[in-house]
């Protein structure tokens, strides 16, 4: 008749239960983004799971947004840090809480990363019901960060990053380990090539640089040409849609 001396045995023995599952392999998740619309804030989270079934599951998803929410608002420096932080509505850690929703949802879960943005405008954007998650963050100058216009902007930049995955935002971003490396196998592939391998080694230089080009469109975001329309590309899409929100 003791109901809290039940409750702590109840809870033993889901841990118990929780920490056998702790060895088993979590590569299926969910990766969520959001921005707070009070403060601003942006977070993208991933949490992994056992099985896409789970992934799929209403409180698996209510877990992983619950745990962007605390990235927004305790901005936690690590993983570990945030594992130390509260749970939403309870009065118990991200630790805690853990072991509890393994045990409830029955998979190993693992919080696996997340990165937070707290300066400029973020725009969230989750795909495929959390395949993939993008957060992206915009310096807005004379524009209403909150309107429809720019919100729709920002979406589809997000859609850009989940479509082609840029390596860079932008080319003055390409480091210059990349780029000797780039040139280096372009070289190599010259040498390997009968057409290319007797043609004098300025002509060659010239036309690795045209494939630096290339590897700018393929690589880097501004660069990239924008899926929804091909006849600009993105760092293009942004300035006229800047330009036409007067900002």
């Amino acid at each position: 008749g003791d109901m809290d001396k039940a409750v702590e045995w109840l809870r033993e023995k889901g841990l118990a239960k929780a920490a056998k599952k702790a060895g088993r392999i979590a590569a299926e998740g969910m990766a969520y983004a959001d921005v707070c619309p009070k403060c601003g804030v942006g977070a993208v989270v991933e949490v992994n799971c056992e099985t896409d079934f789970c992934a799929k599951s209403e409180p698996f998803v209510n877990f992983v947004k619950d745990i962007c929410h605390v990235v927004i608002n305790d901005n936690p420096a690590d993983v570990e840090a945030l594992l130390n932080c509260k749970y939403p509505n309870s009065n118990l850690t991200v630790a805690e809480t853990l072991p509890e929703k393994v045990m409830s949802i029955g998979e190993n879960l693992q919080i696996r990363r997340f990165v937070r943005y707290a300066e400029n405008t973020s725009v969230a954007y989750v795909h495929a019901g959390g395949k993939i998650g993008v957060l992206v963050t915009f310096d807005v100058e004379g524009i209403d960060p909150a309107s429809d216009e720019f919100q729709h902007c920002g979406r589809d930049v997000a859609m850009q990053i989940a479509a082609l995955n840029p390596r860079f935002w932008d080319k003055s971003d390409v480091t210059e380990d990349v780029l000797a490396e780039e040139k280096k196998i372009a070289l190599a592939l010259m040498d390997q090539d009968p057409k290319m391998a007797s043609k004098p080694q300025q002509v060659k230089e010239k036309i690795v640089m045209g494939k630096m080009n290339k590897f700018y469109e393929e690589n880097c975001l501004l660069q990239q040409e924008f899926v929804k329309d091909n006849s600009m590309t993105v760092e293009k899409y942004i300035a006229s849609a800047a330009k036409a929100l007067g900002g």
